[in-house]
């Protein structure tokens, strides 16, 4: 198993993606989402999505030369219409008017729709905290969640994710998270290396647990914590497809699948600025204070630092250099 550089990673999608259609400016935000997930161990969001991207490319479910374009419907709050591209350079157009508007008027809203899945949703928000504000976002996917007593699949993982700034650049509290007992693409890498999940991830076709990711996959994952779970998921998916003008998840194709519409997919984030407060440094700082006084206790995220070198499957870089090179004659 060869030891890759993150950054040679992150240049080796980004010449992948660029060969198989995307714009330079597309290619390189990508490759960055996909770096920092293989740095910080996140491997379902990172090379692991690379070949569907670029087949997505090929056939057009992804537009690689999308312009995002933005607007201000009002004063604190911000939209970008992807316009079925990639959710990386969206948001990067819309993030500095958010944080300006949250800067003069305390909270904004950055509503980002029309997009495909934008993977690891933290990546985002730890770019709003590293940039002073607090971040939560949410997010949509293809529906795997059925209702707590029910069987039809009515909504996706939907991920939530909250990122706090330290107030020297870094991140004082992270996390990033599905609503169901654990994310869709455990399922899927389970199936692809014939293992059995745990029992209480999923549920078959009949609503009964399964071990079985197959199983699992024409069936239903679980909400995390029941009805507490299937409400926030519920919450993001209200958020992620109301406020972005984009489809609900019972709409959303399986998101690796090469053909097909385009995901459509939103993500929504609200961006407030501590310092309308002059007690959350230290309040924040008694918190980590009390959550770290156990040993082996901190907050989530907290003093989060990304490898420089990670250890790659020798299948998945072999594949990844071959798509850098271009798509095959047949594609």
């Amino acid at each position: 198993m060869p030891v890759v550089d993150v950054a040679t990673i992150e240049s080796v999608t980004a010449e992948a993606l660029r060969s198989h259609g995307a714009e330079p400016f597309v290619a390189s935000e990508v490759a960055r989402a996909v770096a920092e997930a293989e740095a910080h161990g996140n491997r379902i969001c990172g090379l692991y999505y690379v070949e569907s991207y670029c087949e997505q490319l090929q056939s057009g479910r992804v537009r690689g030369k999308a312009v995002p374009v933005v607007t201000t419907p009002r004063p604190a709050t911000i939209h970008v219409d992807a316009g079925f591209g990639f959710a990386q350079p969206a948001f990067s157009h819309g993030i500095v008017p958010a944080l300006d508007a949250a800067r003069q008027f305390g909270t904004a809203t950055l509503a980002v729709g029309h997009a495909h899945t934008c993977t690891s949703l933290g990546f985002f928000t730890g770019q709003i905290a590293r940039a002073g504000m607090i971040g939560i976002g949410f997010t949509n996917a293809s529906p795997i969640v059925a209702p707590p007593g029910g069987r039809s699949r009515v909504i996706g993982t939907n991920p939530i994710a909250f990122s706090v700034p330290d107030g020297e650049g870094g991140l004082a509290m992270h996390f990033d998270q599905s609503t169901t007992t654990v994310a869709l693409g455990k399922i899927t890498m389970a199936k692809a290396t014939g293992k059995s999940i745990p029992e209480g991830w999923a549920l078959n076709a009949r609503g009964e647990p399964t071990t079985d990711p197959e199983e699992a996959l024409q069936g239903s994952l679980v909400s995390v914590g029941g009805y507490k779970g299937w409400g926030f998921g519920l919450m993001a998916e209200i958020l992620a497809a109301g406020m972005t003008g984009s489809v609900l998840s019972r709409n959303v194709k399986p998101l690796k699948a090469r053909d097909g519409s385009p995901h459509d997919l939103g993500q929504f984030y609200i961006l407030m600025d501590p310092e309308t407060s002059p007690d959350f440094g230290a309040r924040l700082s008694v918190l980590a204070d009390a959550v770290s006084a156990d040993e082996g206790a901190r907050m989530p995220g907290q003093h989060r630092k990304g490898l420089t070198r990670v250890d790659v499957v020798d299948k998945v870089w072999d594949q990844i250099r071959d798509l850098a090179r271009g798509p095959k004659p047949s594609e």
